[in-house]
């Protein structure tokens, strides 16, 4: 029983990370863009939040004063949007502006981001004297405290409340993002953009300006994913196994695996994040058997594409100009 209860946990934790990584994609793919950056985009939240905090509870211990709780939290929150966003401008500015391929521009973004994200890593851990020695202790305390013990809400805060707000906090932004598309005109207008653009630019709709929005502000969740990952689940610390990368290719699986729908994302991410490390608690498993279990969410993403090709339910599938560039006067 305690072995599932962890396994529970875990499969919460790092659903969490897919799901915020998954949801940022979903805002971007619904306007036509397909960002395979996605990995290297939360690679570079991640280690840009570590690196401000690092930096600010390093100043606080040379004065000798305590670092504040809500200064860490605003300034992790603050550097990781920012690297994020930039780095979601970056890709805005080659596929949409220069027409670059979007496939290419996003692979090259992974490639990027895990590399900008490990020679910032090894530079934190010389600067703390060796690998391993950064830890930003009271920034991770914030993002794993669990708001039952935080708020004392008794029983039912314990059984519904015993994670790190960011847990609540990507489901509150599905059910936003779920709203916005389907209730209000902007995200009527970004479903226009990703089903077809020219119709929509006829229609008057801005459509480069839809893109670099939805774009910026889907690596802006997506990032939030990668700061989760370093301040809960490595408890402020970082490390360059690529854990952090694994886990943004799931998220980009998630998506196909939600059929663009962020509510079906929610459940999804947990369901991958406990696929992901079921093999962490299976005894008797050697490493064919581990490697294995980790295809699993793959396995069933090609399945869940295989079912919707054969239903061809068009409400099931992605947006029709999905990966496609747009130039006005290709019209």
């Amino acid at each position: 029983m305690a072995q599932f209860i962890a396994l529970f946990n875990t499969a919460i934790v790092f659903g969490t990370v897919i799901l915020l990584g998954a949801l940022g994609e979903i805002l971007t793919e619904k306007s036509g863009n397909l960002n395979l950056g996605v990995p290297g985009i939360m690679s570079i939240g991640g280690i840009s939040g570590l690196i401000g905090t690092f930096m600010y509870e390093n100043s606080c211990a040379a004065a000798g004063t305590d670092p504040n709780k809500f200064v860490c939290l605003v300034i992790a929150l603050i550097c990781a949007l920012v690297a994020s966003v930039l780095a979601g401008l970056i890709y805005s500015v080659l596929t949409i502006t220069l027409r670059a391929n979007q496939n290419v521009t996003g692979l090259t973004l992974t490639i990027f981001g895990g590399g900008f994200a490990n020679f910032f890593g090894g530079t934190l851990n010389k600067l703390a004297g060796g690998v391993g020695q950064v830890r930003v202790t009271t920034t991770a305390s914030v993002f794993g405290a669990n708001l039952h013990n935080s708020l004392q809400l008794g029983s039912f805060g314990e059984l519904f409340l015993s994670y790190g707000f960011m847990v609540y906090f990507a489901i509150i932004i599905a059910i936003i993002l779920t709203w916005v598309l389907k209730k209000t005109s902007v995200g009527l207008n970004i479903r226009a953009v990703g089903e077809n653009p020219a119709t929509a630019d006829a229609a008057g709709i801005n459509v480069t300006k839809y893109k670099y929005i939805c774009t910026c502000v889907g690596a802006a969740i997506s990032g939030l994913g990668g700061l989760f990952f370093v301040m809960d689940y490595t408890s402020g610390t970082w490390s360059s196994d690529g854990g952090l990368e694994s886990l943004g290719w799931l998220a980009v699986a998630l998506v196909i695996f939600a059929r663009w729908k962020p509510m079906h994302a929610i459940w999804g991410g947990y369901l991958f994040g406990l696929l992901s490390r079921a093999y962490f608690y299976i005894g008797g498993l050697n490493r064919s058997s581990q490697e294995i279990f980790k295809m699993l969410p793959y396995v069933v993403t090609i399945l869940i594409i295989v079912i919707v090709s054969v239903k061809k339910n068009r409400d099931n599938l992605g947006p029709a100009a999905l990966g496609q560039s747009y130039f006005r006067e290709d019209r």
